[in-house]
């Protein structure tokens, strides 16, 4: 991983999804005996995974009923 002049690095999106991190996020660096750990902040909000399935269907013709049971899990 390269850092830019900016002293900015990318993030791999298996961590950023892993850790919840999507935009606007606040995230931490912890240095701890040597090594630096990146702490997504207490309190922030949990990722958008569960709607990441949906996007893009909003044309698929469903009831409320079968939306709200998709968007709550349930079966």
């Amino acid at each position: 991983m390269r850092v830019t002049t900016k002293g900015q690095v990318t993030i791999p999106q298996e961590i950023r999804e892993k850790l919840g991190i999507t935009p606007a996020v606040e995230i931490d660096f912890i240095e701890e005996k040597g090594r630096i750990y990146l702490v997504k902040r207490k309190g922030q909000p949990k990722g958008t995974r569960r709607f990441r399935k949906m996007r893009g269907i909003g044309n698929v013709k469903m009831t409320t009923d079968e939306i709200m049971a998709l968007t709550r899990g349930d079966k």
